[in-house]
């Protein structure tokens, strides 16, 4: 197993470590629960960590990490008025898609 990287908390490190797994790279998510120690250990230690199973699956879940960061924005009005903003190609009250040509 290979430590890949920590992780600001515990909903973050899920996030990815399902992302690792849904692209066909095992991962697992270790000191998930050591958020109840801060205070007693040093607060670098606490958080969650990153685990690939296999070593040589690395450069490809940095990879995929990386491509996480520069997700496209977006900016759009939904048919049914809403407008939604950010990564998401569907919208939050209507559960409609983005349509070509909907952007704002």
């Amino acid at each position: 197993m290979l430590r890949l990287m920590t992780a600001p908390d515990i909903v973050q490190a899920r996030i990815w470590c399902d992302l690792l797994c849904e692209a066909g790279l095992p991962a697992k998510v270790l000191r998930e629960h050591f958020a109840s120690v801060h205070g007693l250990m040093p607060p670098a230690e606490c958080h969650p960590e990153i685990w690939l199973e296999y070593e040589e699956h690395e450069p490809a879940a940095r990879t995929l990490l990386k491509d996480l960061e520069r997700l496209p924005q977006r900016r759009w009005r939904c048919r049914c008025g809403e407008t939604v903003e950010g990564g998401f190609e569907q919208c939050w009250s209507c559960g409609g898609f983005m349509q070509a040509g909907q952007p704002l």
